[in-house]
C-alpha cells in the first residue's frame, strides 16, 4: 500500500487530487503538506496534515521518515505571475524545495511527481504542435525553474534511479480554489465574474491562444503518470499534455451559451500578456498517449458545462452560508 505526502496540498492542484488519491489509495494512506495557504478546516480536524516550507530539508525529510512516505507528489512552488514579482523567492523555492525533495528522496528510496508547464517553453519554440523534446529558452524565471526542475528530475533519475516522473500542465480551470497568481488565470476568473456580474474585463488580448486543461483531467493525468509500467516510459519526465486550446472570446463564447447576456471587455497586462506570447499555442502530446495511454475527457464544451453547474452550485452554498451566519 502506497504512503503518499503532497507538498503544496493547498494550492489549486493538491485540493483536487488529496480527495481522488484518498479514494485510490485510502484516506489515512495520505499525508498533505502546506505553508502560505489556510488548510481546509476538515484536515486541521485529523492528522493528515502538516506544516512544511520545503526549503527546510530537515524538516520535509523527517515527515516522509515518521509517516513512511514511498511516493512524493511535490506541487509546491509559485506560480508565473508571482514568480515574476519576486523572482528571487520563486528560485529559493521552486528549485531549492524541488532540490531538498529529491535528495530526501534519493536517501528514503521515494518516487516523485514534479508537475512542469508550458512555462518551460520560450518565444524561440515552435509554437503550434509543440514538440516533447524542442528547444526550451523561456525568459521568465517561472520558466527558468521549470526547466530547471526537468533537468534535475533527469538527472536524480539517470544518475541515483530516483522514479522520479511529471507532465507539463497547461493552464489549469477548476472550481474548487481561486488560482493563485497564474498567467491562465483567467480562464478561472471569468467563470466567477460570469455568475455575479454577467461580464468579465480580460487582462490577455483577444487572439491568445493557451493550451488548457479542466482539473479532473489534471488530476488523472499526474495520477496516471505515476502508476505507468516503468518499462513504457521513453521521456519518462516532463511530458506535454494538452485537452483544447482557446483564446478568451473562445472561452467568452462557451459560457454565453450558459449565461445569457454575458459580455468580456480586455484591459490588457503587459507582463503577463508577454509571458503567455511566448508560451505555446498548442502542445504535441502524443508522447504521452503512446507511452501512458494519455486521453484528455474534457473539451471546451464539456468543460464549460460542468464548470457552470459546479461554480453554480459553490457559490449558492456559500451565500446560504453566510445567511445562516447572519440569521
Amino acid at each position: 500500500m502506497k504512503k503518499i505526502l503532497i507538498t503544496g496540498a493547498t494550492g489549486q492542484i493538491g485540493t483536487a487530487l488529496f480527495p481522488a488519491l484518498c479514494k485510490r489509495y485510502g484516506r489515512g494512506n495520505i499525508i498533505v503538506a502546506g505553508h502560505n495557504r489556510k488548510p481546509d478546516p476538515g484536515l486541521l480536524e485529523t492528522d493528515l496534515y502538516v506544516t512544511l516550507d520545503v526549503r527546510d530539508r530537515d524538516v520535509l525529510a523527517n515527515i516522509v521518515k515518521n509517516h513512511h512516505i514511498d511516493t512524493i507528489y511535490h506541487l509546491a512552488s509559485l506560480l508565473s505571475a508571482k514568480a515574476e514579482a519576486d523572482p528571487q523567492l520563486a528560485w529559493d523555492v521552486n528549485v531549492n524545495g524541488l532540490y531538498n525533495v529529491l535528495e530526501v528522496a534519493r536517501h528514503q528510496h521515494c518516487a516523485v511527481f514534479y508537475p512542469s508547464s508550458i512555462g518551460a517553453f520560450g518565444p524561440t519554440t515552435p509554437q503550434d504542435n509543440t514538440p516533447q523534446v524542442t528547444v526550451q529558452r523561456p525568459r521568465t524565471m517561472y520558466g527558468v525553474s521549470k526547466v530547471t526542475g526537468e533537468l534535475l528530475c533527469d538527472y536524480y533519475h539517470h544518475h541515483y534511479g530516483v522514479d522520479a516522473r511529471g507532465i507539463r500542465f497547461p493552464g489549469l480551470i477548476s472550481y474548487e480554489v481561486l488560482p493563485g497568481g497564474g498567467t491562465t488565470d483567467y480562464a478561472v476568473d471569468i467563470f466567477y465574474a460570469a455568475l455575479k456580474d454577467k461580464k468579465y474585463t480580460c487582462f490577455l488580448a483577444p487572439g491568445t491562444y493557451l493550451d488548457m486543461m479542466y482539473m479532473p483531467d489534471a488530476v488523472r493525468a499526474a495520477i496516471e503518470v505515476m502508476e505507468a509500467e516503468p518499462g513504457s516510459l521513453i521521456d519518462r519526465n516532463a511530458f506535454n499534455v494538452t485537452a483544447m486550446s482557446f483564446a478568451p472570446e473562445e472561452l467568452a463564447a462557451a459560457i454565453e451559451q450558459h449565461v445569457p447576456g454575458f459580455s468580456i471587455s480586455y484591459d490588457v497586462d503587459p507582463v503577463r500578456q508577454a509571458i503567455a506570447d511566448s508560451w505555446p499555442n498548442h502542445m504535441d502530446d502524443s508522447a504521452a498517449r503512446e507511452q501512458w495511454g494519455w486521453q484528455p475527457r474534457y473539451d471546451l464544451q464539456a468543460m464549460t458545462k460542468d464548470m457552470v453547474e459546479k461554480l453554480n452550485k459553490k457559490i449558492e452554498g456559500t451565500e446560504a452560508e453566510g445567511r445562516k451566519k447572519k440569521a
